[in-house]
């Protein structure tokens, strides 16, 4: 397949000049994945998209898909993820993509700390603070790191920018941010509250005031990112008040195998009476509790799904979920303190489970916001529906389901870095999407 092919497929060109083109390669290291998209530097439209599975095991795998639906899997063992990434480039190079029409390279990095509030060109200096900044993110920096280090290794003349997950939740003011803890904890510790998916808050909150008709500064929104990790955010007057998760992705929400709020004495209890080492119990917290936990068997909402008649562990699983989340609705409806514009939905259970969102909103309706339940059943991603107005005639707050799009965030900052636009006020940033 060419790259003309791709773009007839994207933008219906009629004919593609014979120019070379440049392209813009996003990058997203996991833990324990990796996933990358390769953006048309003009038009901002995505050329080939893949994820990488399972770095560090024997049976890793990578999938790489094409704008006509053509998907290439390649199972290989992975080490690490230097070795994902020389994979990624053979799959690119193998699509025809030059290596040198790569112009620039743009990492979603997990942790910021306090020192990075917007996104910023990744220099020795950005590489030394995001290393001393794992402490914070010990599953994700260091990943996020070897995808930094593995990009200018391999492309050493294309440019690279940092966009960072707790960004956006930097303008918390210190009564949302701080924790009830001694001082020093915070002065020589640095803990707080971070947040993070604030990409995904972002790029909602903007197409929201599309939806809307609004200015995004003027805009107070819930928005609730559902996916296998999941947060809860306060957004008033465009920007971030609190959010659910905290210092690190661990709490807030129920997630997909994250336990979210937990009493600490709930871990010092059963570590003492299991005997249990602290990474036992943080593995365990992280990556055997959540959905996984109450089910005892599933991880992922689609499953829960199918058995919530038939498996009482699955309705449970449900209910802990919606009632968590309904109770952060509540708590930002006060926290904001002006009337709300709309609640929106996104990423994987807010975008595809209208099972879930009805068992949120059950309730609502006292805050002024009531759900269209007919609607809500049809309103999904794997049906092929985009943003949608899930609220019922008589809501005064507007119920939205907004697709995300993070990769739209991290190619528009790193575009606008190179070209000399970048806004650090994501206000005053000119972003395409919030047109």
């Amino acid at each position: 397949m060419t790259i003309s092919h791709f773009h007839d497929t994207l933008i219906g060109a009629k004919q593609i000049k014979e120019e070379i083109l440049s392209y813009i390669l996003a990058l997203n290291c996991g833990s324990s994945t990796l996933k990358y998209q390769v953006f048309d530097s003009d038009t901002k439209q995505s050329i080939i998209s893949g994820n990488v599975e399972k770095v560090g095991k024997p049976d890793a795998f990578v999938q790489q898909e094409y704008p006509d639906g053509k998907k290439v899997k390649k199972e290989t063992a992975l080490k690490d993820h230097a070795a994902a990434l020389d994979l990624v480039i053979s799959m690119l190079t193998a699509a025809s993509i030059d290596l040198k029409d790569i112009v620039a390279v743009g990492h979603r990095v997990a942790h910021g700390g306090e020192k990075f509030k917007h996104s910023i060109e990744i220099t020795d200096e950005v590489i030394k603070t995001i290393d001393e900044l794992s402490e914070l993110a010990p599953l994700h920096n260091p990943a996020n790191l070897a995808g930094i280090l593995g990009a200018k290794k391999i492309l050493p003349h294309a440019r690279q920018v940092a966009v960072f997950d707790t960004a956006f939740h930097q303008t918390m003011p210190d009564y949302s941010y701080r924790y009830a803890v001694p001082g020093e904890w915070y002065r020589d510790l640095h803990v707080r509250k971070y947040g993070f998916h604030g990409t995904s808050h972002l790029y909602v909150s903007k197409r929201a005031a599309v939806m809307l008709g609004k200015p995004a500064a003027e805009c107070n929104l819930i928005s609730m990112h559902m996916g296998s990790g999941a947060s809860a955010c306060a957004i008033k007057h465009g920007n971030c008040l609190t959010t659910s998760m905290g210092m690190t992705p661990l709490t807030g929400l129920v997630m997909g195998t994250r336990c979210g709020d937990l009493s600490p004495s709930v871990f010092m209890y059963v570590k003492e009476k299991m005997n249990l080492s602290d990474a036992e119990m943080m593995d365990i917290l992280n990556k055997k509790s959540g959905i996984l936990g109450i089910t005892e068997k599933y991880s992922d909402r689609r499953d829960v799904e199918k058995h919530i008649h038939d498996d009482d562990k699955c309705r449970l699983a449900y209910d802990i979920e919606a009632w968590r989340a309904k109770k952060y609705i509540g708590q930002y409806f006060a926290a904001i303190g002006e009337p709300i514009d709309a609640i929106i939905f996104t990423a994987g259970g807010g975008e595809r489970d209208w099972i879930l969102r009805e068992k949120i909103c059950e309730g609502l309706g006292a805050l002024g916001a009531n759900l269209d339940k007919k609607l809500n059943k049809t309103a999904l991603a794997q049906l092929g529906a985009g943003e949608t107005d899930l609220s019922a005639a008589d809501s005064r707050v507007k119920i939205f389901m907004i697709p995300t799009d993070e990769e739209a965030v991290l190619v528009e900052d790193t575009i606008a870095i190179m070209n000399g636009t970048y806004n650090p006020n994501h206000l005053e940033m000119d972003y395409s999407f919030a047109h």
